[in-house]
């Protein structure tokens, strides 16, 4: 597991910023974090990948000597009632930072919406790109301003109005196989990571070998050394995922022997 969880951290730290600066909604991206090649902390393997990629980000911030992690994860509570929580309040050269962690799998789908973000949707199309900017934008980001925030961030010595806002939003990004020569405009094209196909294209693929790996391994950078799968194996286990109408990543054998990541869609 150890070399496993190596590999799911490397693919997290080569995988880039989904805007530079604040392009997209005013919102900052954090990108002064210096990479350690070297993971050598436990995860608990149980976590849903959104907060298997923060344990990834924290063990990051810590390494940075002008960095210090005041705290993680704090949930927000007016009575019984949870209005949300902050992924981290940190230090940075003593400046107080309010840090949201986001690591995203989008496809490009130009039915979707007018606009390249509004093109991106999840997977299953269950949650978009816009959806979450906006969630960002006007409710995760203002939680800070609340009064019921107020308590959590006295008793770090922190006031509202000296804490600077900022997003460390990561993401792989998928264009359709008929068109893969989509240029974005405004974001990160070094994102696109590969293309997805949808039912009728994976005749295409009969000459190919195939391997489904497990979500948090989506994180990884394809290589050889798997178990894979001929087209006949493959297609019956495709006929499942189909069925239950759920979209999953998999890595695509090519004949030249390259590999690709690459999303089937139900839809």
């Amino acid at each position: 597991m150890t070399d496993m969880l190596q590999k799911r951290y490397e693919g997290y730290l080569k995988t880039p910023f989904l805007w530079k600066n604040d392009v997209v909604f005013n919102l900052l991206q954090f990108n002064n974090v210096a990479a350690v090649s070297k993971f050598d902390v436990e995860i608990d393997d149980s976590l849903r990948l959104g907060k298997y990629v923060e344990r990834f980000v924290a063990f990051e911030l810590r390494q940075q000597k002008h960095i210090r992690v005041l705290a993680e994860n704090i949930q927000i509570q007016q009575d019984t009632l949870t209005l949300g929580e902050l992924d981290c309040l940190l230090l940075q050269d003593e400046q107080p930072i309010h840090l949201e962690i986001i690591y995203k799998f989008y496809l490009y789908d130009a039915l979707v919406g007018t606009s390249e973000i509004e093109h991106f949707v999840g997977p299953n199309r269950k949650d978009a790109l816009i959806e979450k900017l906006s969630k960002l934008k006007h409710k995760q980001l203002p939680l800070i301003y609340t009064d019921a925030c107020k308590p959590y961030l006295k008793a770090l010595g922190l006031a509202p109005e000296t804490i600077l806002q900022q997003v460390y939003f990561k993401a792989q990004l998928f264009l359709p196989f008929a068109n893969q020569n989509i240029q974005l405009k405004t974001l990160n094209n070094d994102c696109v990571v590969g293309y997805y196909i949808t039912r009728t294209e994976l005749i295409v693929f009969k000459d190919c070998k195939f391997y489904v790996p497990t979500k948090k391994d989506w994180l990884i950078t394809p290589h050889t050394n798997v178990d894979w799968l001929n087209f006949k194996t493959f297609t019956a286990i495709a006929r499942a995922y189909f069925e239950q109408k759920y979209s999953t990543l998999i890595w695509v054998k090519l004949k030249t022997g390259m590999v690709k990541k690459v999303f089937l869609v139900w839809w």
